[in-house]
């Protein structure tokens, strides 16, 4: 079943036949990228400017509800897909209570303890139609969501690292977003197996139609960098002429980039990704003036303007929706590029 009967599909055209010739109504088409809470408070932020909003997410969490449903049932894991699909619920009485009603976890001494209804609900849908996408698509017309919900690849993903576990020593493999997101050591390398994992057509699709592609923020290598290990995917966000905006990460992360500066995750993006360019490197402006170098860096690597506001929330660590809606109609605005008026 084809959610948009009569679409013009965009695979095999060349890229300046596959970008939309004027803006349609309702605000610019958004593209953003991630996984877990940094893409719901992108996706939180962009549903404020625009109608026409896609998340692409990370299949390859492989702990909690999302990993005990994918190692019984055999599909991609779901955890991820709700978060986004939560975040595009609006916020009218059905969109609060769909909201709650996905996110909530079960509390039992049985097999459904901390499983999510959400990721239950979707798996049921996989299993009904058999597909994915299809599946996604009827969860999002359930919630009635602002925006769509895509896979960042057709298969579940693992994701492995070489990890040194002191600085200068050797490095060790470690396996498994869940082992990978804890680790104390410091990433050198990190991979998907597959190693050229299938993109989804719906995906490459609508990066190719996007008039911004968002990358992050995130858990560094296990949420935003394994959409650039997609071979599909990365050429076509590397090719898409689309205004490209890359939201850094708070500081006082745990594990995983720890003891990483922003210089050092951007030094690292570029390692994995030599040939992408932004156009805005967006940035907490407490983090940004901790490191005077940031800006010279994002230019450097990425030809990117460096954009500094406040953005944390009041929760640490954390970042306000409202102040990452700002920072993006700003940056959108002074790129020429119309957000929606309800704004």
């Amino acid at each position: 079943m084809d959610p948009h009967p009569g679409l013009i599909r965009t695979e095999e055209l060349p890229l300046y036949l596959s970008r939309p010739a004027k803006q349609p109504s309702g605000g610019p088409m958004i593209v953003s990228f991630g996984g877990g809470h940094g893409l719901y408070a992108a996706l939180r932020a962009f549903r404020l400017l625009t109608e026409n909003l896609t998340a692409v997410v990370t299949v390859a969490d492989d702990g909690g509800s999302s990993g005990r449903l994918r190692e019984e049932l055999g599909g991609l894991p779901p955890g991820d897909l709700r978060m986004a699909l939560a975040a595009l619920c609006d916020d009218g009485e059905w969109g609060r209570t769909w909201r709650d009603v996905i996110q909530h976890r079960f509390q039992s001494r049985g097999p459904l303890d901390e499983h999510s209804v959400g990721n239950l609900l979707i798996s049921a849908l996989w299993q009904l139609l058999g597909d994915h996408v299809e599946g996604l698509d009827w969860m999002a017309r359930l919630l009635r969501t602002h925006g769509r919900v895509l896979p960042m690849s057709s298969v579940p993903l693992v994701i492995e690292a070489d990890v040194a576990l002191r600085p200068g020593g050797p490095t060790s493999v470690i396996r498994g977003q869940s082992q990978l997101a804890a680790t104390p050591g410091r990433v050198d390398h990190v991979r998907l197996d597959p190693q050229a994992p299938p993109a989804r057509r719906e995906t490459i699709e609508a990066v190719r139609a996007a008039q911004v592609l968002n990358l992050g923020p995130g858990s560094w290598y296990t949420s935003v960098m394994p959409h650039l290990l997609v071979p599909e995917l990365a050429e076509a966000i590397v090719a898409s002429t689309a205004y490209k905006c890359l939201t850094l990460n708070l500081p006082g992360a745990q594990a995983e980039t720890a003891d990483l500066t922003l210089v050092d995750h951007l030094e690292s993006l570029h390692a994995h990704a030599p040939e992408l360019r932004f156009d805005a490197v967006l940035v907490d402006s407490a983090a940004a003036a901790d490191e005077p170098a940031l800006a010279r860096a994002a230019e450097r690597r990425f030809g990117a303007r460096l954009w500094s506001r406040p953005l944390e929330s009041r929760r640490p660590r954390a970042h306000d929706s409202l102040k990452l809606a700002a920072c993006y109609r700003d940056l959108l605005i002074d790129a020429g590029i119309t957000v929606d008026e309800q704004w």
